[in-house]
């Protein structure tokens, strides 16, 4: 691959080459000031050094990035030339165009540097993300929490009082669907990019670590304050929505990797599963394939580790100084469901295990005890994954659960002001509540047993015990929610109590079709999927996400928005870029 160092270069297009698919960052793509980025110019075809020129706003791009790119004539073979200049930065605020240019033809894009005022407006922010959150999520945790009676509800939820919405928008650079792994990386970098990617724009290169990078929040906070950062999620810390934070890849399955991303950003405290991507390969259920012992190497920098919930409430009661590290899992936690009522699962296997609220508790004794303020990222990553298995009691158990969490961060934000909350979900599931089933109604038919308009009438979940949480998922007369966009299985019109559900399986062909384990559940209707299939399980929606949020800065949210625009709200609740205005 013969490669050379220009001080200009520029781009031949071809019929059809897609919009915003030869210039990095995107057109229309909105930049911190000062932060770093890679810039990237791909050519179609072939092209030598002297046919082409990059110019931004009129000027030779290197007069502006302050280096000369990378020329790759054959960049992997693809076909195309390209030119790369890695982690740039732009101090001065302002619009910039970006124009190629090869002969009679030529390209260019528009990208905003936006700088923030010189004081922060929040000390402290609370992200929340509800994985895969639908309005129908925190409609059935209100009903399941606290009931409803002649029409109203019977107690409001941590998240009804958060101040200001807007609407955020989840589609991606390549696509109007999404994964969890962009959208949550357009909140954490303000770039929209290709499902499954963390941190980097969806480029041609061929290696997952080749793609341009841009700044992850994780790294902005590091770079800009002295900010603690905290992360903390119920599924593994190598998963898309904690990565997110601190990942630079093409793919999220990277999972190896990003946990040395997740050292190289070392945030103050780490807490889920996937310990599996820590050990070195010569031990027992270790993921890796290398002999780095990843838990060794957090403990020499510093940590405390904690593998269960006990020992997570003795690391912080000794917290005097230095960093925890909380992995209680090989893989993701157990739902809350099979945690606190069934004990399905890996429960055997790890008993001890926190809830989101226990680890939100742990983290904020930790982290305000920094005198510049923290940056503290919670998932619940099960809303997304039961919802994502046809399972909505074990996902909306898990919203109670989210939502007990954000009452934990409301109680300090009570006593901290200067604290921002901001709560939102990802992308949306086809989720819907149609009414209830009532299983005293006559016949045999579970279908003719749901209830809908005046019929559906009230569920009858209890919670006795005043934790919020309904005592028993298996009542008589329940929610009925069915998913919009699902694979070949059997709808059983019941909570999955055995273990979370399996709605396909594969045939011998490879095609996914209905579980028949769950053939014979008496009154079990099959239902034949509207996706392809090649698909074991519901897919993301479309629909616009809801954000929340509560305390300084939350009113710049607003009306509709992307999810990319969420990033510098952020930004200027935390004044990153103070420098310039």
């Amino acid at each position: 691959m013969k490669r050379l160092i220009l001080s200009t270069a520029a781009m031949a297009l071809i019929p059809g080459l897609a919009l915003g698919q030869a210039i990095y960052p995107l057109d229309r793509a909105t930049i911190l000031s000062g932060s770093k980025f890679d810039f990237k110019v791909e050519f179609p075809t072939v092209v030598q050094p002297d046919q082409v020129e990059v110019l931004i706003n009129g000027e030779s791009y290197d007069t502006l990035l302050g280096a000369k790119a990378e020329f790759i004539e054959n960049e992997d073979e693809s076909g195309g030339s390209s030119l790369v200049l890695r982690d740039v930065t732009i101090t001065e605020p302002g619009s910039y165009t970006v124009e190629a240019k090869a002969g009679d033809t030529s390209r260019s894009v528009g990208w905003e540097v936006f700088g923030t005022s010189a004081e922060p407006k929040a000390k402290n922010v609370i992200f929340f993300l509800g994985d895969g959150m639908t309005v129908a999520h925190r409609t059935a945790a209100r009903i399941l929490s606290k009931g409803n009676t002649e029409g109203k509800a019977d107690g409001r939820l941590a998240i009804d009082d958060l101040q200001y919405m807007a609407f955020i928008g989840t589609s991606s650079q390549d696509s109007i669907h999404n994964d969890s792994a962009n959208t949550m990386a357009a909140y954490m970098t303000g770039h929209k990019s290709v499902v499954n990617a963390l941190g980097v724009y969806g480029s041609r290169a061929a290696s997952n670590f080749d793609h341009p990078k841009v700044e992850t929040l994780g790294e902005a906070i590091r770079r800009a304050t002295g900010k603690s950062i905290g992360i903390v999620t119920n599924t593994e810390v190598q998963d898309a929505t904690p990565a997110a934070v601190v990942s630079h890849t093409r793919s999220r399955n990277d999972k190896p990797e990003i946990t040395e991303m997740h050292f190289a950003v070392a945030p103050d405290v780490l807490m889920g599963g996937g310990s599996a991507y820590f050990l070195p390969q010569s031990t027992p259920g270790s993921k890796r394939v290398d002999d780095k012992d990843m838990i060794a190497e957090f403990q020499g920098a510093g940590y405390t580790l904690a593998t269960s919930a006990t020992e997570l409430q003795q690391a912080v009661a000794d917290h005097t100084d230095g960093k925890i590290l909380g992995l209680f899992n090989t893989g993701n936690l157990d739902t809350t469901l099979d945690i606190r009522q069934l004990k399905k699962g890996t429960v055997e296997q790890f008993p001890d295990q926190p809830l989101v609220a226990d680890m939100t508790r742990a983290a904020l004794d930790v982290l305000s005890k920094d005198p510049d303020g923290f940056f503290l990222m919670v998932e619940d990553g099960h809303t997304d994954k039961a919802t994502h298995a046809l399972d909505w009691e074990r996902a909306v158990y898990d919203m109670i659960a989210l939502d007990q969490a954000i009452a934990v961060a409301r109680e300090f934000q009570e006593a901290n002001p200067d604290t921002l909350i901001i709560f939102v979900g990802d992308h949306t599931h086809g989720l819907s509540i149609t009414g209830t089933v009532d299983d005293d109604k006559p016949g045999d038919e579970m279908r003719e047993k749901v209830g809908t308009y005046g019929d559906a009438g009230f569920t009858n979940y209890t919670d006795e015990d005043g934790d919020g949480y309904p005592d028993r998922m298996d009542v008589s007369k329940r929610l009925m929610m069915y998913l919009g966009n699902f694979p070949d299985h059997y709808e059983t019109f019941r909570p999955k109590l055995d273990g979370q559900f399996v709605p396909a399986v594969a045939d011998a062909d490879g095609n996914y079709v209905a579980n028949e384990a769950y053939k014979d559940v008496p009154g079990a209707v099959l239902r034949t999927g509207n996706i392809p299939v090649s698909m074991n399980a519901g897919t993301h929606s479309v629909d616009d996400e809801v954000l929340q949020a509560s305390g300084p800065g939350a009113e710049n949210f607003h009306g509709y928005m992307e999810n990319s625009d969420v990033y510098r709200v952020i930004a200027e609740a935390l004044a990153l870029a103070p420098a310039t205005n």
